[in-house]
């Protein structure tokens, strides 16, 4: 017998109908809500409101838990391979052997960018920030690939999911390129998905990047840890442009855009600010959890607790292990590392971070892995949005196949002046 639950207003009983989900979560379906009371719901930043019904990505915040497609994200920290990842979260499963040899070629076809578009990057100021240029390179996209716009069939809807994902990394390494003054390096289509990037990154004429195999897996780790988080704003966002029915490359630009705030893809930057004021200023790891907890200070401790995760973020976790990974075989002992570690350790020893379940976040370890690849700050979170790509075309593909669904439209609460007279400007 279906469930359902009991709202009384004005003595008046409404019955709502009950949602239970796969893994046991409940919702209260509002959908007549309005048409049968009058009335809406108010819950500011959407933390109560489930907005679709999504089969790709599962979060158990309480428990520390981060499924792909039933796949705990554990499972990919063993020989990780981002073109699988993507090609699991947009159709559904992991690819086979031919499958997967179909869409690597499909990236290695569209790896390159039609000559004229170098012509846009001239027209960025040297100065201007990765992720701008991002929104608009993917926009621009749009021009070439116009064919894309109506998917007939499942064909061209991977044709055009190649695309974006094979060109987002030859523009963010232009990008890059670009704020340096240094020349474009094409892509090679003899290197895999993330050695390619670090090719176009790094590479000079004449003189080839070497891709040693832990970099290059930590790199494919990296963007599978980001590849998709539910309905975080970034896919929110996605979603509610493409249900305007808008094409997927300007729904993923969008996507980047959203996912340029400092509060969403920007977090890991801030906690590598921080962490190198804490180097610079000679404070203590006791120093900063004691400023932690004053509520008088302004200190602020960037890199834990999470909207959703109240346990370990499993990302976190995995991340950890690799940075250690990755600063051994460079040789690199960064000082950031070791303060990360203490602040880390104190934290989680701490009653008032344990009872206030703030654990850390994959941000905390993500800045000093992508500072340990090389990579500079303006470009974490274009490195991000790499990663987010295929889940923002898993959550765009999923709700455009969806006959359900209709154009985002969110309600209000009016609290500004009743009905007013107009007056003419002489008498003001």
């Amino acid at each position: 017998m279906a469930q359902t639950a009991t709202l009384t207003i004005d003595g008046k009983t409404y019955e709502l109908p009950i949602i239970v989900g796969t893994e046991g979560e409940k919702a209260i379906d509002i959908t007549k809500l309005r048409d049968q009371t009058g009335l809406i719901t108010y819950d500011p930043g959407f933390g109560n409101t489930g907005s679709c019904k999504s089969a790709i990505t599962f979060i158990d915040g309480e428990k520390g838990i981060l499924r792909y497609r039933g796949i705990p994200v554990e499972a990919f920290e063993t020989n990780p391979n981002f073109v699988e990842v993507a090609y699991l979260l947009i159709f559904g499963h992991l690819p086979n052997a031919q499958e997967k040899l179909n869409f690597s070629e499909r990236l290695t076809k569209n790896e390159l960018l039609n000559e004229s578009m170098k012509h846009h990057f001239e027209g960025f100021p040297v100065t201007a920030p990765p992720m701008a240029i991002l929104s608009a390179m993917i926009n621009t996209l749009s021009c070439y690939h116009h064919q894309f716009f109506e998917l007939e069939d499942n064909d061209a809807f991977m044709e055009m999911a190649a695309r974006l994902i094979s060109k987002i990394r030859t523009i963010a390494a232009f990008s890059y390129r670009r704020s340096l003054g240094l020349p474009f390096i094409y892509p090679d289509p003899k290197l895999r998905y993330c050695a390619n990037f670090l090719h176009m990154m790094f590479s000079l004429p004449y003189e080839q990047y070497y891709i040693e195999p832990e970099i290059e897996d930590a790199m494919n780790l990296l963007l599978i840890l980001h590849a998709d988080h539910e309905q975080n704003c970034s896919t929110s966002t996605v979603r509610i442009v493409e249900s305007s029915e808008a094409n997927c490359f300007a729904s993923c630009a969008a996507g980047v855009c959203a996912l340029w705030g400092r509060l969403h893809g920007g977090a890991n930057e801030k906690v590598l600010e921080m962490l190198e004021k804490i180097h610079q200023g000679g404070i203590t790891p006791e120093e900063c959890i004691k400023m932690a907890k004053d509520k008088n200070s302004s200190f602020r401790l960037m890199g834990f607790g999470h909207r959703v995760y109240k346990n370990y973020d499993p990302r976190a976790k995995i991340i950890k292990t690799m940075v250690d990974k990755v600063l051994t075989k460079r040789k690199i002992n960064d000082p950031l590392i070791n303060i990360a570690r203490r602040i880390e350790e104190l934290a989680l020893a701490d009653s008032y971070f344990i009872d206030r379940k703030l654990y850390p976040n994959v941000d905390f370890y993500s800045g000093i892995m992508l500072r340990a690849l090389g990579i500079p700050t303006n470009m974490f979170t274009v490195i991000f949005a790499m990663g987010r790509l295929p889940g923002w075309i898993a959550q765009w593909r999923e709700q455009h196949m969806d006959s359900s669904m209709r154009i985002a439209r969110p309600r209000q609460i009016y609290i500004g002046n009743n009905e007013m007279s107009f007056v003419p400007l002489e008498q003001r």
